[in-house]
């Protein structure tokens, strides 16, 4: 990533995409180590429910680490594990498209 310093605040309202263009959701703030003055996450908004299945139901949001941010520009690229998130399908839908 480019080491320029640009203001976190920047971040917020960047799209957020997978690294394989699925989108995934809206950056609406960021989580940070004061102590060792890191960016530790990014809370993602407006989620794509598709892509996290079930696992963020009821949920207004999630935090991703920032560790699968792959790359930040006019949006935000995640690591396609994002993906891998969603449920497993169950054995009869997998059995109907076989």
């Amino acid at each position: 990533m480019d080491a320029t310093p640009a203001e976190i605040g920047s971040l917020v309202g960047r799209e957020v995409y997978s690294n394989n263009g699925v989108f995934v959701g809206e950056v609406e703030d960021v989580r940070i180590d004061l102590d060792h003055e890191v960016v530790t996450g990014i809370a993602v908004g407006g989620l794509n429910r598709e892509v996290l299945g079930g696992r963020a139901r009821n949920a207004g949001g999630v935090i991703v680490p920032f560790r699968w941010v792959r790359s930040v520009g006019d949006i935000v690229l995640v690591n396609d594990v994002i993906e891998r998130l969603r449920e497993p399908e169950t054995e009869s839908e997998t059995e109907a498209t076989a």
